[in-house]
């Protein structure tokens, strides 16, 4: 098939080459198993690779992990958990999960991300009402790291734990530390999208190996120790198989790679629309952060292109066989949560309205590039 007909993705999977050796041996030695030399070894390059101690569990999927942070914090029914509501489902979903109410904070203009005055606005407001929230669920989203330091401190001041959803954004950095690292407890995921991937799989990342245990025997079914079968929690089946952690194994040789890769894709887009009046991508908001570009996104302001938007141009890209998305909306929005109270104005709203994620995968050919800017440019000039 020629290429000008064959499927550009938006971030398919980018293997390295050593991922089929890892998952082989697991195969020789019969650790087709939810344990194994794989899982440790993952679990040990992900250790080493964020730093700071940490300890990491991994599981079957992100929201797994992100369900089982808030069950390590005790959260149930009759609380309340902030969240940024414009994310993906899977950042809002576990609330439900557990029982507690989901209240929506807006994002900022600059970062997309959870915004500290109405983060504070919130609590402040929760509080009044007699519901101090129990915990704060903060997303880096497309790999954009949040304002950490502002909603760290919003967080010490009302003594509230921070969930740092880090799905998005392995390989990003604050102030020269690794997303991740923020909280004492943090998400990571592993989908077939991400920058790295296990086919499907997440990770908590614990403060102390305490935590990591309590995780690990919390996603095996909560198994006491006793010969027989003895349950005196509920436990889940979240723990990732050593046949996927293998693939995790020979992606984590090359996420470096992945992350300049990523950061080029973002690079080319931005010098393309430097000439594109109305057009802006999400990039860097501070020196302090760097961003794995997970997904390059861009804002399409219709007035000043003369009527061009997000839609039109996804419409095109979509005709030439060429994927691209438009950006999350916003979970104040989504009808499975309209009835739970939320805090702003309409960032979130007009980011989604006028957003879409560009084909961003690290295995894009130069033709199928080409293919991409030949449809901006055909669209925009």
């Amino acid at each position: 098939m020629p290429d000008t007909l064959s499927k550009i993705w938006l971030s398919p999977p980018h293997m390295g080459g050593s991922e089929q050796a890892y998952v082989q041996q697991a195969f020789n030695e019969n650790w087709i198993a939810p344990l194994g030399p794989n899982v440790t070894g993952f679990e040990t390059s992900l250790e080493n690779f964020l730093g700071h101690n940490k300890k990491i569990a991994t599981l079957s999927s992100g929201t797994a992990a992100l369900h089982l942070a808030l069950v390590l914090l005790g959260i149930g029914a009759g609380d309340e958990v902030l969240c940024q509501s414009f994310t993906f489902a899977a950042s809002a979903n576990p609330i439900i999960y557990v029982g507690a109410t989901p209240v929506f904070v807006d994002s900022e203009p600059d970062s997309w991300n959870i915004c500290p005055h109405y983060l504070e606005i919130a609590i402040q407001d929760r509080i009044k009402h007699g519901k101090k929230p129990a915990a704060i669920i903060a997303v880096h989203l497309y790999g954009m790291p949040y304002k950490q330091e502002e909603v760290s401190a919003i967080a010490k001041k009302y003594n509230i734990p921070v969930i740092e959803d880090a799905a998005e954004a392995l390989g990003s950095t604050w102030q020269g530390e690794p997303c991740g690292t923020f909280a004492d407890f943090s998400v990571l995921s592993f989908n077939g999208n991400k920058i790295i991937t296990t086919s499907g799989g997440g990770a908590l990342v614990c403060a102390n190996q305490a935590h990591k245990d309590k995780a690990i025997f919390l996603a095996t079914q909560a198994k006491d120790n006793a010969v027989h079968y003895e349950h005196s929690e509920v436990g889940f089946n979240y723990r990732l198989s050593n046949i996927c952690a293998g693939i995790g194994c020979g992606q984590m040789e090359v996420l470096n790679q992945r992350v300049t890769q990523k950061r080029e894709i973002n690079a080319l887009y931005r010098d393309f629309f430097k000439k594109i009046k109305g057009v802006t991508v999400l990039r860097e908001y501070s020196k302090e952060v760097i961003s794995n570009h997970w997904l390059t996104c861009i804002l399409v302001d219709a007035e000043a292109t003369g009527g061009k938007t997000s839609e039109g141009l996804r419409l095109l890209l979509e005709q030439n066989n060429i994927e691209s998305r438009p950006l999350w909306k916003p979970m104040h929005l989504q009808p499975v949560f309209k009835q739970y109270p939320y805090y702003g104005e309409d960032v979130a709203g007009k980011l989604f309205e006028k957003g879409l994620c560009l084909p961003s995968g690290t295995n894009m050919s130069y033709e199928q590039r080409q293919r991409i800017f030949d449809c901006l440019n055909g669209y925009f000039t």
